[in-house]
C-alpha cells in the first residue's frame, strides 16, 4: 500500500517499482517452467507450515517450562530420631543431580539410546531416517516402530507431550527437541532424562531403577549392571522378567559392545561384564518397619486433608509434592506397642480356631487374580500371607496369592470355601490356614509434656484394614473415667481422706422404671464407709456415684468435657464411663493429670518441609523474635511463650495422680507393681463386659489400651481391665524399660504431704509412713487450705462435713416426693444394662 502522505515523487517511484516487480514475476511465471515449479514449492511449504501450525505446533507446551520443572516426588516420613520410616509413593522416584551419576552409567545409556547426544542439536537425522524406514515396513503389521528419538526428544515425550503413538507426536518431539536444546544445556537435558525415564517395576529414573533391580545406589553399580539398566527404556516391563533373561543378556551385551566402539569401555572390561549374570533381585517391597503402619497411615490422612493427594491439588500434594515430614514416631516404643497388643489379641483368641474369612470375593477359578489384588489385603506377621481360596473339593483346596502364585491349602476349616480371603503360612510344600483374632483393640502412647504421639497401634495389622481403633473407635471407657469424677470432688471441698459411703445408691427414674439402684462390680453391694483414696484404688462404683451426686453431676460432666474426653449429659451413668470416647482422647486426658493439669493439643507431625527444604507447617508455631539476635543485648534471655492449656487445678491433678499410684501399688492394677518404676493408672471394664481398659504412665509418657470386639459383645465374665489390659501396658514398659524414669512425681506448689492412717483417713503424728503396698501409714497429698493439723480438728471437720452432706441429701430427697412412694427395686444389674452402665 502506498503512503498517501509521502511526497508525490516518492509515491510515483514506489508505484513504478512495484509495477515493475509484478511485470517481472508475471513474465517469468509465463516463460519459465522452473520458476513456476519453484513457486509451487514455496507455496506448498507455506501451506504445509500453516497446516502444521494449526494442527500440531500451535498447542505445543513451552520448553521454558523445563527451567522450573518439578517432577512428581514421593513424600518421605521421618521418625523422632530423624531416620526415614516410610514413603508415600505410587511410583519409585529418586532425584539426583547430573554430577551424582557415574560416568559408566551415563555412557551406557548414551550407547544404548543416543551416541551422538553431545553433538546433535536435538534431532539425529540419520537415526530418524532409519526410524522412518522401520515405520514404513511395519505399516499394517500392528507392530510399533522403534528408534529415531534422541534423548532430547525422549525428554520432550516423557515430560511435555506424552507417549501417544502417531506421526504427529513425532513431529512435536522434533520441534520441541530443538526448542529444548536452545533453553537447556546438555547436562541439564541428560539430568532430566536420567531422572525421568520409565524403567519398569514402577521405577522412574536410574537411581530408583537401580534400587528396584539390584537393591543398590547407582554409584555402586558394576559395568554389567549399568548396561542392563540402559536396555530397559526399549522394553521396561519385558527385560526385567525371568523368562526373557536370555534376550536381556543379548541386549546388554550389545550395549557393552557399543560402549567399546564408542571408546567408553575397553574390550577387557566389556568381556568381563558379559561374563556376569544379570543379577536381578526379585521384586521387593520397601523395607520399612511394618510396625509403623497405623501411625504412618494416620499421618497420611492428616496430610491429605491439608495438602491433597495428587498434583492437581497443589504443589505440596502427598504423592507428588516431595514433602519431608518429621513426626513424633518413636520406633522403639512403636515396635513394643505393636508386639504387646498383637500378643494380647492372640492370647485372648487362644485355641478358638478359624472364625471366618477376612473377606469374600466372587471369583471364577481362572479369573481370580485381578479381583484379589484390587481388594488390597495384606499382613506382615511372622511368615503369614493373605491369600484367596481359588477352589475347594472336599479335603483339598488351592490358595492363590497377590503375586499370582498358587499352592495347596491344608488345615481346612469346615466352613471355608472358594472366594474366601484368609491368612495362611507355609507348611512343607503347601500352606495351612491361620486364624486372625476376631477380638481387636487400640493402643497409644504420648509425651505428657508436649502432646506428641510416640506410638499407636490400631488393630492386629493395618494390611487387614485401615480403621484405626486408637483414634477412631468410639468405646465406653469404663472405670478409667473415674479419676475425673474424683478430681471434681477434690475441686469442691473433698480430700483423698474424705470418708465416702460404699453403700447402696438408688435414683428414681420415673413411673415407668421406678427406682433403680447402682451396684459395685459383679453386682456386689456396699462395704461401709471408706476414704476417697480407697474407693479409687478399688474402683468402687457406689463410692463414685456418691461423690458424683454430692459434688453435682453437672460439674463432673464439665470436668470430663474440659479434659477432652467427651460432651455428656449430667447423668450418673456417665460417672461410671457409660459415654463413648477414644483411646487417644483418654490418653490426652490422663496426660493432663501427669502434667499437673496442663494439657497439650495431641499431635503426630512436628513439621513439614517442601521439596526444597522450606518449612511450610510446624506443630509448634510459637514465635521467639529475639532468639536469633547476633549479640546479646544485656536484657533477660528470650523465652518461648508457654504452651498448653490448664484444664485442671494443678494441685487437684497431683492429688488424683497420687491416688492413682495407689491403684498400681495395691489396687486393681497391682499387676504393674513389680516393674520398679513410679507409675500411675486406672483400669476399666465396661458392662457386658464388652471392653477392658488401662490408661496410665509416669510424668513423661502416658499410654492407654482397650480390647473389645468391633461389634461389641461380651468378652466373657472373667474379663477385667486389671487382668487383660494392664498386662499389655506392662509388656510395653518391660520392653522399653530404659525409657521409663525412676524419678517420683513432683508435687506443685500448694500441696502438703501429710502422714495419715490409710484405712481411717486420720492424721498420724508418729511412726514412719510409706506408700508401698499395704503400709498402714501413708503420705497423703492435701491442698494447703485443707491440711489437717490436729486429730481433734480433723474429727470436728469430719462431723461438720458429714452433717452438711446429710443435709444436702435430705434436701434432694425432698424435691423428689414421688421417689418415696415408688416401689423399691434392687435391680443393679438391670440398671447397668439399660443405662449403659460400667464397672
Amino acid at each position: 500500500m502506498v503512503d498517501e502522505t509521502a511526497p508525490e515523487s516518492t509515491r510515483l517511484r514506489i508505484r513504478r517499482e512495484a509495477s515493475g516487480a509484478v511485470e517481472w514475476f508475471r513474465s517469468h511465471w509465463n516463460t519459465s517452467r522452473r520458476f513456476r515449479l519453484g513457486g509451487y514449492a514455496v507455496g506448498g511449504l507455506v501451506a504445509l507450515y500453516a497446516v502444521l501450525w494449526a494442527t500440531i505446533l500451535r498447542g505445543l507446551p513451552s520448553a521454558d517450562s523445563l527451567l522450573t520443572y518439578q517432577p512428581p516426588l514421593p513424600t518421605m516420613v521421618r521418625g523422632v530420631n530423624g531416620e526415614i520410616v516410610y514413603s508415600y509413593a505410587r511410583e519409585r522416584r529418586v532425584q539426583l543431580r547430573f554430577v551424582d551419576f557415574p560416568k559408566p552409567v551415563i555412557n551406557a545409556f548414551l550407547s544404548a539410546e543416543d551416541k551422538t547426544f553431545w553433538t546433535h542439536g536435538g534431532v539425529d537425522y540419520t537415526g530418524l531416517a532409519g526410524a522412518v524406514v522401520d515405520y514404513v515396513t511395519k505399516i499394517g503389521s500392528g507392530e510399533r516402530a522403534k528408534g529415531g528419538s534422541t534423548i532430547t526428544q525422549q525428554v520432550a515425550k516423557n515430560i511435555l507431550i506424552g507417549d501417544e503413538y502417531s506421526i504427529g507426536r513425532k513431529f512435536k518431539e522434533m520441534v520441541l527437541a530443538g526448542r529444548i536444546e536452545s533453553v537447556l544445556n546438555k547436562q541439564q537435558i541428560l539430568e532430566l532424562y536420567l531422572n525421568e525415564i520409565p524403567l519398569g517395576r514402577q521405577s522412574f529414573g536410574v537411581e530408583a531403577a537401580s534400587l528396584a533391580y539390584f537393591g543398590k545406589d547407582v554409584d555402586q553399580l558394576s559395568l554389567s549392571e549399568a548396561a542392563f539398566l540402559a536396555i530397559l527404556p526399549k522394553a521396561p516391563e519385558r527385560y526385567g522378567r525371568a523368562k526373557y533373561a536370555q534376550q536381556a543378556i543379548e541386549r546388554r551385551n550389545w550395549v557393552l559392545d557399543q560402549m567399546v566402539s564408542n571408546g567408553w569401555a575397553t574390550r577387557a572390561e566389556a568381556d568381563a561384564a558379559k561374563a556376569q549374570p544379570l543379577g536381578i533381585i526379585p521384586r521387593r517391597v520397601d523395607s520399612y518397619d511394618p510396625s509403623n503402619g497405623y501411625f504412618v497411615e494416620e499421618v497420611r490422612r492428616r496430610l491429605v486433608e491439608k495438602y491433597g493427594e495428587n498434583a492437581d491439588k497443589g504443589p505440596n500434594s502427598v504423592y507428588a509434592g516431595g514433602l519431608w515430614v518429621r513426626t513424633s514416631l518413636d520406633p522403639e516404643l512403636q515396635k513394643a506397642t505393636e508386639q504387646a497388643l498383637r500378643a494380647a489379641l492372640l492370647r485372648y483368641h487362644g485355641g478358638q480356631g478359624w472364625k471366618g474369612p477376612i473377606d469374600h470375593i466372587d471369583i471364577t477359578e481362572d479369573k481370580w487374580l485381578g479381583a484379589f489384588v484390587a481388594a488390597n489385603h495384606s499382613i506382615r506377621y511372622e511368615d503369614w500371607k493373605i491369600g484367596i481360596v481359588i477352589s475347594r473339593d472336599g479335603p483339598r483346596a488351592t490358595i492363590g496369592f497377590a503375586d499370582g502364585s498358587t499352592a495347596p491349602l491344608t488345615g481346612l476349616p469346615a466352613a471355608i470355601k472358594a472366594g474366601d480371603v484368609t491368612a495362611a503360612s507355609p507348611a512343607g510344600n503347601a500352606w495351612t490356614v491361620r486364624a486372625i483374632p476376631e477380638v481387636s483393640g487400640g493402643m497409644l502412647f504420648q509425651d505428657a509434656s508436649s502432646g506428641r504421639v510416640l506410638a499407636m497401634q490400631g488393630g492386629f495389622d493395618p494390611g487387614l484394614g485401615d480403621f484405626n481403633r486408637a483414634t477412631q473407635a468410639q468405646r465406653q471407657p469404663g472405670s478409667t473415667i473415674k479419676p475425673f469424677v474424683y478430681g471434681t470432688g477434690l475441686d469442691f471441698g473433698m480430700t483423698p481422706a474424705t470418708m465416702v459411703p460404699d453403700q447402696s445408691f438408688c435414683v428414681y427414674q420415673g413411673a415407668k422404671y421406678g427406682q433403680k439402684c447402682f451396684r459395685n462390680f459383679g453386682g456386689a453391694g456396699g462395704s461401709g464407709v471408706h476414704t476417697m483414696r480407697w474407693g479409687l484404688e478399688q474402683s468402687r462404683n457406689l463410692m463414685t456415684v456418691h461423690i458424683a451426686n454430692d459434688t453435682g453431676m453437672d460439674r463432673v460432666a464439665k470436668t470430663i468435657e474440659r479434659v477432652g474426653i467427651g460432651k455428656y449429659e449430667p447423668y450418673l451413668a456417665f460417672a461410671l464411663g457409660a459415654g463413648d470416647t477414644t483411646v487417644a482422647q483418654m490418653v490426652n486426658a490422663y496426660s493432663a493429670l501427669a502434667n499437673n493439669g496442663v494439657q497439650f493439643t495431641q499431635s503426630l507431625i512436628d513439621y513439614v518441609q517442601d521439596r526444597n527444604g522450606k518449612v511450610i507447617w510446624r506443630g509448634d508455631n510459637r514465635r521467639c523474635d529475639k532468639c536469633n539476635m547476633a549479640e546479646w543485648d544485656g536484657k533477660p534471655m528470650p523465652r518461648f511463650a508457654p504452651r498448653g492449656k490448664e484444664v485442671m487445678d494443678p494441685r487437684t491433678a497431683f492429688q488424683v495422680v497420687h491416688m492413682l499410684e495407689g491403684v498400681v501399688t495395691r489396687g486393681t492394677a497391682v499387676v504393674l507393681s513389680d516393674l520398679g518404676v513410679p507409675l500411675f493408672g486406672k483400669t476399666g471394664t465396661s458392662s457386658g463386659p464388652t471392653n477392658v481398659w488401662f490408661v496410665g504412665g509416669n510424668q513423661d509418657i502416658v499410654g492407654g489400651v482397650y480390647l473389645g470386639f468391633d461389634q461389641p459383645r461380651s468378652l466373657g465374665g472373667y474379663a477385667q481391665g486389671g487382668t487383660m489390659a494392664a498386662p499389655i501396658f506392662k509388656q510395653v514398659v518391660q520392653a522399653t524399660k530404659p525409657r521409663w524414669s525412676k524419678l517420683p512425681f513432683v508435687a506443685p506448689r500448694g500441696i502438703h504431704m501429710v502422714k495419715i492412717d490409710r484405712i481411717g483417713g486420720k492424721q498420724v503424728f508418729g511412726g514412719a509412713a510409706s506408700n508401698e503396698g499395704k503400709s498402714p501409714v501413708i503420705w497423703e497429698a492435701f491442698k494447703a487450705e485443707a491440711e489437717l493439723r490436729e486429730a481433734s480438728r480433723e474429727d470436728k471437720l469430719k462431723e461438720q462435713r458429714d452433717a452438711l452432706v446429710a443435709a444436702v441429701r435430705r434436701a434432694r430427697k425432698a424435691d423428689e416426693p414421688a421417689a418415696e412412694a415408688a416401689p423399691k427395686q434392687e435391680a443393679g444389674g438391670d440398671f447397668v444394662e439399660q443405662q449403659g452402665g460400667v464397672y
